[in-house]
C-alpha cells in the first residue's frame, strides 16, 4: 500500500463535509415532529450533554475491526432487535451480556483468535419501518419507530413523534453503558469463573455435554498459563464489550457528533460503531452522506435488491482511503437468495480493490409470517445461510470475518427449532419482542458452535 499520506477527503474532514450536510439530501425513514421549536430545544440540550463513549475507544474498536479483516479476529455483533426503555434493568443488561460471553468462549475456543465483542445496545432504540403509518379498526396512527421516537401503545399520544425521547435515550444509553463497563472491569466476565454467566440452563440442555467440555477445557488452558507465570493473568478476568446500534434517526446522531482536542475530524461519540440500514442506504441519501464523514468504523447492511453499481459505489464513498477497519458489509440475503446474489457482491467489491470486513447477518433475510400471524425466523434457515456464507466466501477467496445476530439473554420461543425443536405452537409460550423475533441464547450458542465446525479454525486460513 502506498505509504504518502491519503488525501483529505469525505472522511478525512474535507470542507464539503459537515455534521448537518446530511439535511441537503432525501432522508428516509425519519419521523414527523409536530412541534420544530420543541425539536430544537431537545437537539439543543442533546448537544450539551457528555459523550457516551470515546475518541480512542472508536479508533481502538477500529484497529481491531482491521485486525478481523486479516483474519486475526473475529466479530461477534449481537443484541436485541430494538431496545426498550422499559428493559433498561440490570437482569436484562446482564443477561445480554452473558450470552455474547457464552458465544464467545465457544468462538474463541473453537477459532483459536480473539473475538470482537460488539452489542446491539445502549443506543439501537430506533427501528426502520415498511409503511408510516398503521391502521387499526379503520383508525391510522404513525407507525411505531422505537422508543427513541413514540411509543407501541396504539393511541395518538403515545405514536406522536416526542423529542423528549431523544434526551431519555441519551440516559438510558448512558445507564446502560456505566453499568456494561462495571461489569467488564468487575470481573464478570472472568474465565477462570464462568458460573458467574449463570449456566444453569445447560444442565437441561441437549448442548450441555459439549458446552461443560469447552468450559473446562478453557479453565484447564487459564490455570496452567497462570502457573507458568506464577501470578494471576489480570487480562482473563475482564473482557471488552462496543456498542453499535443503526443510525437512523440522523437528528439524533448528529447532535452527538463532536471535534475532540488532539484528534482530526468528527467522531459520532453516540456509539462506537454506527451502520447504515438497507432501507436507508441510498448512495445519495442522508444516511450515506452523514455516516461518509465521521472517524468511527461504520457497517452498511446490503441486500439481494442492491445492484453491483450501488455497491461499489457506496464502498468508494465509505471508504475511499482503503482505510483498515473503517467499513464493515453486512450482507443480509435469506437462504433461498445468498447462493445467486453473494457471489455478484464479493465480485463487485474485489473489483473495486478496497478493503471491507464482510459479515453475515442471517436473520433479517428469513423472517416470516406464520399462519397465526406471528413473526419469527426458522433456526434451519439462519444455519443454511450461514453455512451458505461461508461456502462462497471460500470459493471467492474472501474471508467471512463476522456474525451479525438478534438475541437475546431471556428464554424466548421467538425463533422455531434449534436443539430443542421448538414449533409453531411454542411462539405463544415465551414470544416477548415487540418488533423482530430473536434467538434465545440457547440458539445463540447452538449458532456458534456451528459457526466453529464450519469454519474449520480461522486461524489456520
Amino acid at each position: 500500500m502506498n505509504s504518502s499520506k491519503p488525501k483529505l477527503r469525505a472522511v478525512h474532514g474535507a470542507g464539503d463535509w459537515l455534521p448537518d450536510s446530511w439535511q441537503r439530501r432525501p432522508a428516509a425513514q425519519q419521523p414527523t415532529y409536530d412541534d420544530p421549536a420543541e425539536l430544537a430545544d431537545a437537539l439543543a440540550r442533546l448537544r450539551g450533554l457528555p459523550p457516551l463513549v470515546t475518541s480512542w475507544e472508536v479508533l481502538g474498536l477500529k484497529r481491531l475491526l482491521a485486525e478481523a479483516q486479516e483474519g486475526r479476529r473475529f466479530l461477534l455483533q449481537g443484541g436485541d432487535c430494538a431496545e426498550s426503555f422499559a428493559d433498561c434493568t440490570s437482569e436484562v443488561i446482564a443477561n445480554r451480556l452473558k450470552v455474547l460471553l457464552q458465544m464467545s468462549l465457544v468462538l474463541i475456543h473453537g477459532l483459536r483468535v480473539p473475538v470482537v465483542r460488539v452489542g446491539r445496545f445502549a443506543g439501537q432504540y430506533a427501528k426502520p419501518r415498511s409503511a408510516d403509518s398503521e391502521t387499526r379498526d379503520g383508525v391510522s396512527l404513525p407507525s411505531y419507530r422505537g422508543d427513541l421516537i413514540n411509543g407501541p401503545a396504539f393511541d395518538a399520544a403515545a405514536r406522536r413523534a416526542d423529542p423528549q425521547r431523544l434526551l431519555e435515550a441519551h440516559a438510558r444509553s448512558a445507564m446502560t453503558m456505566n453499568f456494561v463497563r462495571a461489569l467488564g472491569e468487575g470481573g464478570f466476565a472472568d474465565l477462570r469463573h464462568p458460573e458467574y454467566w449463570d449456566l444453569t440452563w445447560v444442565e437441561h440442555s441437549p448442548l450441555a455435554a459439549e458446552y461443560r467440555r469447552m468450559v473446562a477445557s478453557i479453565g484447564g488452558a487459564v490455570r496452567f498459563m497462570e502457573t507458568l507465570a506464577g501470578e494471576a493473568i489480570a487480562s482473563f478476568s475482564r473482557a471488552e464489550f462496543f456498542t453499535s446500534h443503526e443510525a437512523l434517526l440522523l437528528h439524533y446522531e448528529e447532535a452527538q457528533t463532536r471535534r475532540v482536542p488532539r484528534q482530526w475530524g468528527w467522531f459520532n461519540l453516540s456509539t462506537h460503531f454506527p451502520w447504515i440500514g438497507m432501507r436507508t442506504a441510498g448512495v445519495d441519501g442522508a444516511h450515506v452522506e452523514y455516516c461518509r464523514g465521521i472517524r468511527n468504523p461504520v457497517a452498511v447492511k446490503i441486500g439481494p435488491s442492491m445492484g453491483d453499481a450501488q455497491l461499489q459505489r457506496l464502498v468508494e464513498m465509505l471508504n475511499p482511503d482503503n482505510e483498515p477497519g473503517r467499513l464493515t458489509l453486512i450482507h443480509r440475503m435469506g437462504a433461498r437468495k445468498v447462493a445467486e446474489h453473494l457471489p455478484r457482491m464479493l465480485a463487485a467489491v474485489q473489483a473495486t480493490g478496497l478493503r471491507v470486513l464482510w459479515c453475515c447477518d442471517p436473520m433479517h433475510g428469513n423472517t416470516e409470517t406464520v399462519g397465526n400471524g406471528v413473526k419469527t425466523r426458522r433456526f434451519a434457515n439462519i444455519r443454511s445461510e450461514l453455512e451458505l456464507a461461508f461456502d462462497i466466501h471460500a470459493a471467492a477467496g474472501t474471508r467471512l470475518g463476522g456474525v451479525h445476530l438478534e438475541l437475546t439473554g431471556e428464554d424466548v420461543t421467538e425463533c422455531m427449532g434449534g436443539a430443542r425443536g421448538l414449533g409453531e405452537g411454542d411462539l405463544s409460550r415465551a414470544y416477548k419482542s415487540s418488533v423482530d423475533p430473536r434467538l434465545n441464547y440457547e440458539q445463540a450458542l447452538e449458532l456458534a458452535m456451528l459457526i466453529v465446525r464450519k469454519s474449520g479454525g480461522i486461524a489456520a486460513a
